[in-house]
């Protein structure tokens, strides 16, 4: 894992790319996954830990498989 980079802020990371990836401001993902615009900052801030629920909404809502952001993450963590 990089040094000094927590899961929390690799999950932001991810998020924050798939995000950008389809486009949408942070308000825009949290309509369309049901959550406030301040908590997905957080979470893209690496400040929040996502709970299983909040992974598979965030990842309906950016149109991937909640088992892509994580093998995403995971990919960070070997490097």
């Amino acid at each position: 894992m990089p040094k000094d980079v927590g899961l929390e802020r690799l999950f932001g990371q991810v998020l924050q790319k798939l995000r950008h990836k389809r486009g949408l401001s942070q308000e825009e993902l949290g309509f369309e996954s049901n959550y406030h615009r301040t908590y997905i900052s957080q979470l893209e801030r690496g400040q929040k830990n996502p709970s299983l629920k909040a992974i598979f909404r965030l990842a309906k809502a950016l149109g991937v498989k909640p088992s892509e952001m994580i093998r995403r993450i995971e990919s960070r963590v070997e490097e």
